[in-house]
């Protein structure tokens, strides 16, 4: 059963890929991508998961992309599953596919956030789902500096600071839904912010 599992899987993914393919090029414009969520149904996004675009594997982008012709990268729930050598290096790809003014939407877990129930629930080796497979746990300033130095102009929309308090600028979900945000999370009920994350644009300027 498992010889025949496998290339099956191989095919599906073939397929995807061959479909993600058709579907860039009849897409003149935007180009937006969402990378690592390939059963999130929003409309007018095209969606990868890592066996058809492994952030950190170049040939992938080269098979489906030209250079700076991306419009938009979103990215939930991936960069805490990276080194920090694997984030910047997966920042500086992202940098090369987009078109100059695109941006990567992104947002991990918030190492700043004032609950230690969350920080339990969302730290490596934690008590949350995937938690065992987080490398890294995030603050606004080191998440921020990243993208800074692969080269891009940072707008932080949503991140606690070392002080606890909460900043929060005005995003359209249009433009990238965060599900793990202030507006948009379920688990935030009555005023109380128990689920937050990391929430910026990195804009190749």
């Amino acid at each position: 059963m498992l010889l025949i599992k496998k290339p099956l899987k191989k095919i599906r993914s073939i397929l995807r890929c061959t479909n993600l393919k058709i579907k860039v090029r009849r897409n003149v414009s935007p180009i937006r991508i969402i990378i690592g969520k390939a059963r999130s149904g929003q409309k007018d996004w095209l969606a990868t998961d890592e066996d058809i675009l492994n952030l950190l594997r170049p040939l992938d982008w080269k098979r489906l992309f030209k250079p700076h012709t991306i419009d938009v990268l979103l990215a939930e729930d991936v960069w805490e599953h990276l080194t920090r050598e694997e984030g910047f290096k997966a920042a500086k790809i992202c940098f090369k596919y987009l078109k100059k003014g695109g941006y990567l939407r992104t947002a991990v877990p918030d190492g700043f956030h004032p609950n230690p129930a969350y920080i339990n629930y969302v730290k490596q080796g934690g008590a949350g789902p995937g938690s065992n497979n987080h490398k890294v746990l995030y603050n606004y300033f080191d998440f921020k500096n990243l993208f800074e130095r692969a080269g891009f102009t940072v707008r932080l929309l949503e991140y606690f600071d070392e002080n606890g308090k909460f900043h929060y600028q005005q995003w359209k979900k249009e433009d990238g839904m965060i599900k793990r945000s202030e507006r948009f999370d379920k688990r935030n009920k009555n005023g109380k912010l128990n689920y937050t994350s990391i929430i910026l644009d990195a804009v190749k300027s």
